[in-house]
């Protein structure tokens, strides 16, 4: 839920932090007064655009920030992990965003720097907004076969899941058929090349240890005479009449008349002893290695130095690396394989196709048929609470019928048609509902939909348009209803009907001098006076006794 909310230069308003808690919160203020800042305010937190006009007038920027709550955060963080953003601490999420005359704007996501676009897609995950200029998700295909499916249950959900396993499958399978169509037969002179392409490769050890061993062995071959001259160094250095060889002799007489005058000594004799085995076998393989190399086989030095060479090249052509060579390997080696069978490759190809599309079909099939039951259940229970609220001739229907080919999500065609009157025709809900009649549409399918629809915010402007007596009390009855059951719903209001049933209930006030305007917002729920004061003025007149009484009345109710 949203736990508070502080905005700064936006539009007509100064300053304000605001601070919410769960169930229905109604907003109310006098026509024109700025009740759309507060909407405003959560647009720009759920990503929306907006243009530099919005920041108030003598303002070089605007910012608003909300701090939310999420008992159960594991669907936020999983967003946000996916977007590389830092997690909720303790279930506390923090948006903050800016827009600037200046220059570009800012968005901030649990203190870390975010772009609008993840802003966006966070934002539809916590919030619904429901009134003119608002986007409609109500509209579009999708999301009415979305909230159908949610309806449908979990059953049908894990279903959809299965299916579009299948479906991703069968579009692989499709891909591959279309690339082994797509290549053309090669001609006798690329079968050829590619042939040799193999053969050079097929002359190295083109794995890690064996590319290693390469490069190692034409080192030691490049450097042969210079590790020569070395060794020979080396071993005169030990062995010469003044190398150290030669001195041993010497120093072990002397370390052995030492020991038999102080026997404390003895290990000194031992230890020159044992220096002296250890340095014969050092001049041993200095030997050993001076001879390999004056004996090398010229003809195996060559060859590593060909099988060099042709790595630089193959390296220079495929890549950087062995596993990049060894991948151009492979796919020659796939190329050549297809030219020799191209068609029983295609048919191969096609054939499984043609097996997972049959899949593919055979459980859209049973999905469409889950929906079309649903789709009834659902419509005859909106229709109901439409009904309630003031749509006593509507009607709302949701018509399934077959897509041409399988989707993502099935071969459903979903569309909700909707006729607010007697005698009207059923139109697609976008080209015959108004803002108003979209809200209550949306809330009579939110209220159906409360126990499986996860959207914690809920914002409805308009919804009491054009209902007012009892059918604006029910009205207002179903949003409390609504905000009861997992949701916090926001409503811009002028019902006082609506207004009195909300939990909490914030004024909205404009404020005229001879140089400026300003919005406030303040909240009157925790003041008796004052919410029994905007209530009157809603019924007609805040100074009169018998709207008074009448105010008094709706919030005893």
């Amino acid at each position: 839920m949203l736990c508070s909310l502080r905005i700064q230069n936006l539009a007509l308003m100064d300053a304000v932090t605001l601070e919410f808690s769960e169930g229905f919160t109604v907003v109310t203020g006098e026509t024109g007064a700025g009740k759309s800042v507060l909407l405003g305010a959560l647009s720009l937190l759920a990503g929306n655009r907006a243009g530099k006009t919005i920041v108030r007038k003598g303002a070089e920027q605007c910012e608003v920030e909300g701090v939310f709550y999420f008992a159960e955060p594991a669907a936020v963080n999983t967003a946000l992990e996916g977007m590389a953003l830092p997690h909720c601490e303790d279930g506390q999420l923090i948006l903050r965003r800016t827009v600037s005359l200046a220059k570009g704007g800012r968005v901030q996501i649990n203190g870390a720097a975010a772009t609008l676009a993840q802003l966006e897609q966070l934002g539809q995950a916590w919030i619904d907004f429901h009134g003119p200029g608002e986007p409609q998700k109500l509209f579009h295909e999708r999301h009415q076969l979305e909230m159908l499916d949610l309806f449908a249950g979990e059953k049908h959900l894990a279903e959809l899941a299965r299916y579009r396993e299948s479906y991703r499958e069968w579009r692989a399978a499709c891909r591959a058929a279309e690339e082994i169509a797509a290549q053309e037969k090669m001609s006798e002179d690329e079968i050829a090349f590619v042939q040799s392409q193999l053969e050079r490769m097929g002359r190295i050890d083109l794995s890690e240890p064996g590319i290693a061993a390469l490069e190692r062995d034409f080192k030691k071959n490049s450097a042969a005479q210079e590790l020569g001259e070395l060794l020979s160094a080396l071993d005169r250095a030990l062995g010469a009449e003044e190398g150290v060889a030669a001195q041993f002799p010497a120093a072990l007489r002397l370390a052995k008349e030492i020991a038999a005058i102080d026997g404390e000594a003895e290990s000194l004799e031992q230890r020159l002893h044992a220096a002296a085995v250890e340095l014969a076998d050092i001049q041993s393989d200095c030997a050993r290695l001076a001879d390999g190399l004056g004996g090398a086989d010229e003809e195996k030095a060559a060859a590593v130095a060909e099988q060099m060479n042709l790595w630089l090249e193959l390296r220079r052509k495929y890549g950087p690396g062995a596993e990049a060579v060894r991948t151009k390997r492979d796919a020659l080696a796939q190329r050549l394989a297809v030219q020799s069978d191209v068609a029983g490759a295609l048919a191969r190809a096609e054939e499984r196709a043609v097996e997972l599309e049959t899949n593919v079909r055979r459980q859209a099939a049973t999905l469409r048929k889950t929906r079309t039951a649903a789709a009834e259940q659902l419509s005859s229970a909106a229709k109901k609470m439409l009904g309630k609220i003031g749509f006593k001739k509507a009607d709302l229907r949701i018509q399934i019928s077959p897509a041409e080919k399988p989707g993502e999500s099935g071969d459903t065609v979903c569309e909700f048609l909707f006729r607010p009157n007697a005698g009207q025709d059923l139109l697609p809900l976008h080209k015959i509902a108004s803002s108003g009649e979209t809200a209550r549409v949306m809330l009579a399918l939110k209220t159906v939909l409360v126990g499986v629809d996860k959207t914690p915010v809920l914002v409805f402007d308009e919804v009491d348009a054009n209902v007012g007596g009892e059918i604006g009390a029910v009205v207002g009855r179903e949003l409390a209803a609504l905000a009861g059951r997992k949701h916090q719903v926001f409503c811009v209001t002028h019902l006082p009907q609506v207004a009195a049933q909300g939990r909490e209930h914030f004024e909205v006030v404009k404020s005229q001098t001879e140089d400026a305007t300003t919005v406030t917002i303040r909240p009157v729920h925790d003041d008796p006076e004052a919410r029994e004061s905007e209530l009157a003025r809603m019924l007609g007149d805040r100074r009169s006794a018998s709207a008074r009484s009448h105010a008094r009345e709706l919030l005893g109710r």
